[in-house]
């Protein structure tokens, strides 16, 4: 399925690398034009993340695939940098139909093997701010251009369902968690006030991540992540970041996705709501494995049932 956002006006906000930057790109190849924020940039340098990607390479790869829009260095702690973001966005295009929440780089903060009390104070307050925090500034900060607009589009990006958040989740620490739970939180309370107006506030949850960071984490890059299934068989239910990003795109092009205000969705769900399916054609299902198989590294025939 090919989605046409000719016309429309997005805003990706935490596009420099992984999810964030995939759906950046794959808007802008659906045809809107994308204003993609980061905190890397190749003129002001790294962020606290130290991380070679910039958000400049995000517009170059949007250019790429025949899309137009800007990659822009913004704090979105920052509310009067978000401001000035918006009012460009309002007096450039007049409209915003799309906002994906996708800031944190909160997990360079997280020490999975601390118990609350040992893990860092300073860091973990910090995680808080960049997962939460950011995502409610921008918000409010884009919603009041996006009701003038007419229908839109507000997506609260996150790791874990619905089902996984709501229940504590062993060994990623505290502050990692709480930050996620408090995604799914931010999702229903954003339906809520959404209610009777024309944006839909929704969830998205990629699975096993193939990020920059993940690829390095294992040796591998995205042309041979297969080879990292040697050692660690879990490896191949995990996903590229353009799988997410596909069914994202299809989602904002869905004029009855009013339906799913409210609720997390997964990769797998959009793919197989949408008929888009990852960069080797399949569609890996994380979540579901985790579901009924538990947390565990699965043998490959079990794997296999979900892909």
């Amino acid at each position: 399925m090919s989605s046409d956002l000719s016309g429309r006006v997005a805003l990706v906000a935490g596009a420099t690398r992984g999810a964030g930057r995939a759906i950046a790109v794959e808007l802008a190849r659906s045809g809107a034009f994308v204003y993609a924020t980061g905190r890397s940039s190749r003129v002001s340098g790294p962020s606290d993340m130290d991380r070679p990607e910039t958000i400049e390479e995000t517009a170059d790869l949007m250019a790429a695939a025949g899309g137009q829009g800007v990659g822009l260095r913004v704090d979105h702690l920052d509310a009067e940098a978000v401001r000035a973001l918006v009012d460009r966005v309002g007096h450039d295009h007049g409209r915003l139909d799309v906002l994906v929440n996708d800031i944190f780089g909160g997990d360079r903060y997280a020490q999975w093997d601390k118990p609350l009390w040992e893990h860092d104070l300073t860091g973990g307050l910090r995680m808080l701010r960049m997962g939460v925090e950011t995502h409610i500034v921008t918000s409010v900060l884009a919603l009041p251009l996006m009701l003038q607009t007419g229908p839109g589009l507000l997506v609260e990006m996150t790791d874990g369902t619905t089902a996984v958040n709501a229940e504590v989740r062993a060994g990623v620490g505290f502050y990692y968690d709480f930050v996620k739970a408090s995604v799914d939180r931010l999702v229903k309370n954003f339906a809520a006030e959404l209610a009777d107006h024309a944006v839909t506030a929704l969830g998205v949850t990629p699975g096993w991540l193939r990020s920059e960071r993940m690829l390095e984490n294992f040796g591998v890059t995205e042309a041979n992540w297969r080879d990292a299934c040697r050692e660690v068989p879990g490896f191949a239910i995990s996903e590229s970041p353009s799988y997410v990003a596909r069914g994202v795109a299809a989602l904002a092009d869905d004029p009855d996705r009013r339906r799913f205000t409210g609720q997390v969705l997964t990769a797998r769900q959009l793919a197989d709501e949408y008929g888009v399916a990852d960069t080797d054609g399949s569609r890996p299902d994380c979540w579901g494995l985790i579901a009924t198989h538990g947390w565990g590294d699965q043998q490959l025939d079990i794997i296999n049932r979900y892909r």
